[in-house]
């Protein structure tokens, strides 16, 4: 045997492991040169794996969860050309509800016993058919609301006598009665791995080590409701709809320009603020696997149609994981939308180092007051948050007031001050 032994590579930025996520081949399988082996997760990303050669798998390093060094064997192949000892097992189907195994049958429980020929074979009285039973019968399914057009009869012609009655009220009856809600027992037990893991690493260490101050305020998006329209109307039949981010970062970009602190990010090794002057707005995206925050680059020189693209566009390669290290890395603040989940208010959580992120609830019309009269107005709340630590409670405020001035009035967005 020929055996070719691959190691964990080096996947840059100074990675020193990576966390095995999934296993796409097993030992015995196979292989070609360039077949995707594994997926890894590193500190920045997934990342998948080629095999570097054509042979054999007959050993693996690590299960699912197992953090493997830089260096150390990931893999090992049989490259002679042998056939393998025994056939390559079946492809693994695609994880789903059609692709599950075939359970062993379970028990079945015997039917309980009927009272005869016609007590099995008798059906419901159908839709409209007259009820067969006596007034006694017919007082106590009164006084009990049993339909007696649900019951199943057992008498002649499906004549409901008492007994039947009385098994469909204490739920013994047949297809009529109610059926009983069995308890459930069992628990899942879901690693905690890959992309999961990463997430939630960061949400602790945002939440432990950076002090969040909150602020919300609500915004009139009346007019700028009513220019997205506009603009929606303008656009060629097929092109994707305008929302309202592409907006929110035209207005954030002008915004941050007086208020530089909030484009900034922290250092932690050196204890240095790095002020920014482009803007790399990250846009927090769910995706399959979880939440990924591709970036915008170079916001503040693009056109508000330019924005709206490139949203789609990083958002989409987050969804279909297609996205690119340097597309997930490199943010300076963050914006954060739920959509039509959003929501009145939310505290949304800093993305480190990053020292500010700007959350958008859903858009809804209201009453409210305009010049001492009630109007029908769109109205949106504004939930951000920032890092305490370097950005003070008056700026953030006045930050968000001048964000909500330009979304208020929507022409100044596209004016330069």
């Amino acid at each position: 045997m020929s055996r070719y032994v691959f190691k964990m590579p080096d996947l840059g930025e100074g990675t020193v492991s990576a966390e095995v996520v999934e296993w796409k081949v097993k030992v015995g399988d196979s292989v070609k040169e360039d077949q995707v082996i594994a997926e890894v997760m590193t500190d920045k990303a997934a990342v998948e794996i080629p095999s570097p050669v054509t042979g054999r798998v007959v050993s693996i390093t690590g299960q699912p969860g197992d953090m493997v060094a830089v260096g150390a064997e990931l893999i090992a192949f049989d490259t002679s050309g042998a056939a393998p000892a025994e056939p390559a097992a079946a492809p693994k189907p695609a994880a789903g509800p059609a692709s599950a195994p075939p359970a062993k049958p379970a028990a079945v429980a015997a039917p309980p016993k009927s009272n005869g020929p016609a007590a099995a074979a008798a059906p419901a009285p159908a839709v409209g058919a007259r009820v067969m039973a006596s007034p006694a019968t017919r007082r106590k399914a009164h006084v009990a609301g049993v339909d007696l057009a649900t019951v199943p009869g057992s008498g002649p012609g499906g004549r409901i006598s008492a007994q039947d009655l009385e098994a469909v009220i204490s739920g013994q009856g047949g297809a009529a009665a109610r059926p009983a809600i069995a308890a459930r027992k069992g628990v899942e037990e879901i690693k905690v791995i890959g992309l999961r893991r990463l997430i939630a690493e960061r949400m602790s260490a945002a939440k432990r080590n950076i002090p969040h101050f909150s602020y919300v305020e609500e915004v009139d998006v009346t007019e700028l409701e009513a220019l997205r329209q506009y603009l929606i109307s303008r656009q060629p039949k097929g092109t994707p709809s305008l929302t309202y981010l592409p907006f929110l970062v035209a207005a954030l970009v002008r915004v941050l320009e007086k208020f530089p602190q909030c484009n900034a990010v922290h250092d932690a090794e050196r204890n240095v603020i790095l002020r920014h002057s482009a803007m790399h707005v990250g846009v927090a995206t769910q995706t399959p696997d979880g939440l990924k925050v591709p970036v915008v680059k170079h916001a503040e020189a693009r056109s508000l149609h330019d924005l709206a693209a490139e949203i789609r566009r990083v958002s989409e390669a987050a969804r279909s994981n297609k996205a690119t290290r340097d597309e997930l890395t490199g943010s300076t603040i963050t914006v954060t939308s739920l959509g039509k989940l959003g929501g009145i208010a939310s505290t949304p959580v800093i993305n480190a180092p990053e020292v500010a992120i700007v959350g958008v609830n859903k858009a809804v019309e209201r009453p409210v007051v305009v010049d001492g009269s009630i109007a029908i107005r769109r109205i949106m709340n504004l939930s951000s948050s920032f890092d305490h630590r370097f950005v003070d409670g008056f700026d953030a405020a006045a930050m968000i007031q001048a964000l909500k001035e330009k979304l208020e009035h929507p022409a100044t967005i596209f004016i330069q001050d």
